[in-house]
């Protein structure tokens, strides 16, 4: 696949994904929702990294320190949406 069809392919995931966090934030307030919001935010990290940025290829390292970053704050997230 060329690389314009791969970059085409991560903006529209991406804009479906955004418009996706948009709607589960309004749809309400609760703990679910909430792992929801965050579950669609690690999946566009996940499509930036390895689509957008073109990281596929690249040393294990930094890929999961790329995607380790956005899964800590996450998991931060819930721990102090819990305490």
């Amino acid at each position: 696949m060329s690389a314009s069809k791969v970059l085409i392919g991560c903006w529209l995931a991406l804009a479906v994904l955004s418009t996706a966090t948009v709607l589960l934030g309004n749809a309400g307030s609760t703990l679910l929702l909430a792992c929801a919001v965050l579950a669609v935010a690690l999946i566009k990290a996940w499509v930036i990294t390895e689509g957008f940025m073109e990281l596929r290829h690249a040393p294990v390292m930094w890929r999961l320190l790329l995607f380790g970053w956005p899964l800590a704050m996450a998991c931060g997230i819930l721990f102090a949406m819990m305490v």
